[in-house]
């Protein structure tokens, strides 16, 4: 039988009380991974009013999905033209019947295969979801699909715009409007350019950096100044009369 989302809202009292439900990430290397593309989305996404951006949040779609503590929240989502207040869960049907636009899997030894198979089948076939990417931080497993005529298909890397992208691998994601690949042992964002999205915290050491290069050129125009004051007073010139 199909429950429809007006049967569910009145099903379901008080969506508030729903909370997620989703374990902490398996190890660092998870978490890091995790906390660096939020970072990164973040930052991009600074400002905007009408993106959410879910981390490790469970979704609840159904309300036998929730009598059965059958709880499906994938690692990371977004979705699109939503307000993006802070929420403790994702609850379809408090939600206008949304669903995440875009999923990414952390792969791991207890999940991979769930998140192969029964997760896939999920976000192709109730979800709905346009794009579903899996990253495994541990193998660098990386796969993305596009939703086409109701059924995954994956993405290739020839949807890169360009040769040099194509050959690194990285896939172009139609949602995000950014390249997702493998840089330095972590999955990166990169922007149509190919130039890599900044964490806050490589942007502040971009910042630190150029502070410290126009600090050097200052000191070297400063020694070169000394130097022709230095020798203009070997001359018996006071450059304060220049």
């Amino acid at each position: 039988m199909v429950i429809t989302i007006e049967e569910l809202a009145g099903a379901m009292p008080d969506v508030s009380r729903l909370e997620s439900c989703e374990p902490p990430m398996e190890t660092p290397r998870h978490y890091n991974q995790l906390a660096l593309l939020m970072s990164c989305f973040q930052w991009l996404w600074q400002g905007r009013d009408d993106i959410f951006l879910g981390a490790n949040l469970t979704v609840y779609f159904s309300e036998e999905q929730i009598k059965n503590r059958d709880f499906r929240g994938p690692d990371l989502f977004i979705v699109k033209d939503v307000e993006p207040r802070e929420r403790s869960s994702w609850v379809v049907w408090h939600e206008g019947g949304r669903y995440p636009d875009f999923i990414l899997e952390l792969l791991s030894d207890s999940t991979q295969n769930v998140d192969r198979g029964t997760k896939k089948q999920l976000y192709q076939n109730q979800f709905r979801t346009p794009e579903y990417v899996w990253f495994s931080p541990e193998t660098l497993e990386f796969a993305g699909f596009r939703l086409i005529a109701g059924q995954y298909e994956a993405i290739a890397p020839d949807d890169a715009r360009s040769e040099p992208l194509r050959e690194r691998g990285w896939l172009w994601s139609e949602v995000l409007e950014l390249y997702l690949g493998i840089l330095d042992g972590q999955l990166r964002l990169f922007f149509a350019d190919g130039e890599l999205v900044p964490t806050p915290t490589e942007i502040a050491q971009r910042e630190v950096q150029r502070a410290n290069l126009e600090q050097q050129r200052a000191d070297r125009e400063q020694q070169r100044a000394d130097r022709l004051a230095a020798r203009l007073q070997a001359l018996g010139i006071d450059p304060e009369d220049l």
